[in-house]
């Protein structure tokens, strides 16, 4: 399933320059360019709050923006840059790359788990501890997934899930080379407790 690309409104800034980017700042808005993808590069402004908003929420620089400026096309974009007020840590300029639909990218997608009733641990009492709830993963810009899937069927207490384990769509593969983990089934407090019980008690035998 592909994953949906999330709007970005902008407006055309006129001018460029100190001048031209201080002004936007006035008017509660922050400058920024918009380059690549062999087209000139165009000055933008957006919302300060608006920006604000989407950067606090997370993944701004990861993710996959359809870019929206009145009277032009949509272009897709991947934020490369926001600098910041030193003192109070605000946007003041930012910078977005356009995509052509066949450029590859990295971007953190979303790990969904399924068929919880069917892991013989999680109905021993074991929990589902996620790792990593999303993954860095390298995809065509034309076709992003919305998600990624990890079937829990058969998992028992102690199994160990990890990038090599999933089945990932065509022409999708991790950032990371090595077998990371996703996450893991853990067993209840209750049989942890006991566990160490036994293993304090053989320490004290042996001693």
């Amino acid at each position: 399933m592909a994953k949906e690309i999330p709007d970005l409104v902008v407006e055309a800034r006129a001018g460029t320059g100190k001048g031209a980017a201080r002004q936007a700042r006035r008017e509660g808005k922050v400058p920024g360019i918009v380059y690549g993808d062999g087209k000139e590069p165009q000055p933008i402004q957006i919302e300060f709050n608006s920006l604000l908003t989407k950067l606090r929420a997370g993944r701004f620089l990861s993710t996959l923006w359809n870019l929206k400026v009145e009277g032009q096309e949509d272009v897709r974009v991947v934020c490369r840059g926001v600098q910041r007020d030193v003192v109070k840590d605000l946007p003041t300029h930012i910078d977005f790359m356009r995509l052509h639909r066949n450029t590859r990218v990295n971007l953190f997608i979303h790990v969904t788990f399924e068929n919880h009733e069917a892991a013989p641990g999680l109905k021993r009492g074991g929990t589902l501890v996620v790792v990593r709830p999303e993954v860095e993963l390298m995809v065509t810009a034309s076709e992003i997934p919305d998600h990624i899937t990890v079937d829990l069927t058969g998992k028992q207490i102690g199994d160990t899930i990890h990038i090599n384990d999933i089945e990932l769509p065509k022409g999708v593969k991790p950032t990371i080379d090595r077998n990371f983990v996703i996450a893991n089934i853990a067993a209840p407090s209750g049989l942890r407790s006991e566990d160490n019980a036994e293993a304090a008690e053989g320490e004290s035998t042996e001693a």
